[in-house]
């Protein structure tokens, strides 16, 4: 797969992404990991105030993850479209906020549950795809993972 990017000079594909390019600065990606960890602690702080059940927290939590399995049969496009949607605050923002205006436990706990997963991915550094592979995500390119699968 090429990418032109507008800010280089060459055409670029996955074996050329070393990260420098398409990397954030350090205080900004900083910043972005602090952001998901102080959203996995107020999901947990919310969660907790709540009363649900942490057996089920446990049971539910790594859910949004199973959309990288469309990567893994090789469908990269789509797999990009399953992480972003499961991995977007958009769709727990919508789940917690129906949860409180319908008065809908379940809802709620799903909305937290979902926050708490994207805040703790963030947190870690996981971000959301590019169509250039799963690697390059909006907070720079994962190091350290095998590169066979996104080209």
């Amino acid at each position: 797969m090429k990418f032109v990017n507008p800010l280089a000079a060459d055409e670029l594909d996955m074996q050329d992404i070393r990260g420098g390019q398409y990397s954030l600065v350090d205080p900004v990606r900083s910043l972005l990991r602090l952001e998901g960890l102080a959203c996995l602690a107020l999901a947990c702080v919310l969660y907790h105030a709540q009363s649900f059940s942490w057996l089920s927290f446990a049971k539910w939590f790594l859910l949004p993850d199973l959309a990288i399995l469309v990567y893994l049969v090789g469908r990269p496009t789509a797999g990009m479209w399953a992480y972003n949607l499961t991995h977007s605050s958009v769709g727990a923002a919508t789940a917690a906020v129906l949860g409180v205006v319908l008065g809908s436990a379940l809802l709620l706990q799903v909305g937290l549950i979902w926050f708490a997963h994207i805040g703790f991915d963030r947190a870690l550094g996981y971000g959301l795809k590019f169509p250039l592979g799963f690697r390059v995500t909006h907070m720079g390119v994962l190091r350290g993972m095998a590169k066979s699968r996104d080209a």
